[in-house]
């Protein structure tokens, strides 16, 4: 019997990128391919990378010259590979081959291809393919955690981005598969659902020509999964019905994920974002009062071209007023391709760094005040990791998503991958550190401490 060549792979990116590595590594283990950790005992190395702005694109790069460097065979994957496909293999003499963002479930030929002595190029024009439950996959999240990705793609064009070019139009999974797939994951023991796709609250447009995420949360309310998180929830997508799915199916954490990037109308306008001008006051209390209690994450874009200093200041003062859980912020980046590279007025990088800064040190005082306020609460918690040099495990509770918020860490030795009471007894600005809680008996509550900003 041949032997079939050994695999490794790198992943770079957001999780929909991790989802494509996951899928590509289901199907090599499916055709009796090995897999390595080790990049350095694998005849082949995928590197699956990122190419969403310029410094994703140089830590694609530099892996890519660090694994040339070790004379390794490299498979190209990912937005790098769709975004320059005319010209990696060229630049790159170690590439054997470059998949598309559609392409990698190819993989298998892709390598088979190579193996033959072939340069492959797997990238098709137009990105149309979407794995979905029927498709091996391999999960490189923690045992409790998995993502599923409920369409991929984008029809929107914000002026800023270059997905829709890098990933084509929105294409949604039925209902059904997506079900499914919830089920295999629950029956592999898993905790956590994480719903992800470009624009999570367009859900099923292309499918069923109308939105659909409503009725998706409610069927997977019968998934025997404790959480089940959405990532990516735009503001006008949050109908009413929306939110009574949230409410009322008691797996789907009231956890809103709402990629604002800007607060100022005349900024959002110029950004192209799909809602113009209407992030505003009421849309943001709305949501409060139609989910009390609800946890707020956001994302802001600074710098944009012709952000001026009344811009930011009316975005700093959004911040403060409305005190959201979790806020990342980035400086505009121009890509090559996008209107908003070429528009008047550009900002120094040095005041977008500035400007970031100001909004993170701001922000920073509002989670550090909403994390002291779970000290002497009992929260749930998902182990995902053991520290047993320091005694404790580290795990997340609902209100922090994996890999963008922060971490509990926990006293004591509760199994991994299952979700165990915490009582919470000290809190910084993004993490929390409690105690768990037996089986028999309650922990007595600690003098609460408080870990300075």
């Amino acid at each position: 019997m041949v032997r079939k060549p050994t695999v490794a792979i790198t992943h770079l990116g957001c999780e929909k990128n991790r989802v494509d590595s996951e899928h590509m590594l289901g199907l090599l283990v499916k055709a009796g391919y090995q897999v390595d950790a080790n990049e350095e005992l694998a005849d082949y190395v995928i590197v699956n990378t990122c190419s969403f702005i310029e410094a994703a694109r140089q830590e694609s790069v530099r892996t890519l010259v660090e694994l040339a460097e070790a004379d390794k065979k490299i498979v190209i994957t990912g937005c790098l590979a769709q975004h320059f496909q005319s010209e990696l293999l060229d630049e790159i003499p170690e590439a054997v081959a470059l998949v598309g963002t559609g392409d990698y479930h190819r993989i298998v030929n892709v390598i088979e291809r190579a193996e033959a002595g072939e340069r492959v190029k797997a990238v098709s024009a137009e990105p149309t393919y979407i794995a979905d439950e029927t498709v091996p996959r391999y999960r490189t999240t923690s045992e409790g955690v998995a993502y599923v990705r409920v369409a991929e793609g984008c029809d929107y064009r914000c002026a800023f981005c270059i997905i829709p070019h890098l990933r084509g139009n929105q294409r949604s999974r039925p209902i059904e598969s997506i079900v499914a797939e919830a089920h295999q994951l629950a029956a592999e023991g898993v905790q956590e659902l994480v719903l992800i796709s470009q624009i999570t609250t367009n859900y099923g447009v292309d499918l069923y020509g109308k939105p659909k995420l409503a009725e998706l949360l409610r069927a997977l309310g019968d998934v025997d999964v404790p959480w089940i998180r959405m990532h990516y929830a735009y503001p006008t997508g949050l109908t009413q019905e929306v939110l009574n799915a949230i409410r009322d199916t008691p797996n789907v954490l009231p956890y809103l994920d709402l990629p604002l990037q800007h607060s100022h109308p005349e900024i959002l306008r110029a950004m192209n974002r799909p809602w113009q001008g209407r992030v505003n006051d009421e849309i943001i209390q709305h949501l409060k009062t139609a989910l009390p209690g609800a946890v707020l994450r956001t994302t802001f874009i600074v710098g944009f071209p012709g952000e001026t200093d009344a811009h930011f200041e009316h975005l700093k003062a959004f911040v403060q007023r409305h005190e959201f859980d979790h806020v990342g912020v980035f400086t505009f980046s121009a890509e090559e391709g996008t209107p908003a590279a070429t528009l008047p007025n550009q900002i120094d990088p040095a005041i977008m760094h500035q400007r970031r800064e100001e909004l993170m040190l701001a922000q920073q005082e509002i989670s550090f005040r909403r994390n002291q306020a779970q000290i002497g609460q009992v929260v749930d918690v998902l182990i995902e990791q053991e520290n047993p040099s320091q005694g404790e495990c580290i795990g997340r509770s609902a209100r922090f998503a994996p890999d963008v918020d922060g971490l509990v860490y926990v006293q004591g030795s509760p199994p991994l991958a299952q979700i165990v009471p915490v009582q919470i007894h000290g809190a910084d600005t993004y993490d929390l550190f409690g105690t768990v809680l037996s089986d028999d008996a309650s922990v007595a509550v600690q003098a609460p401490v408080s870990v300075s900003l």
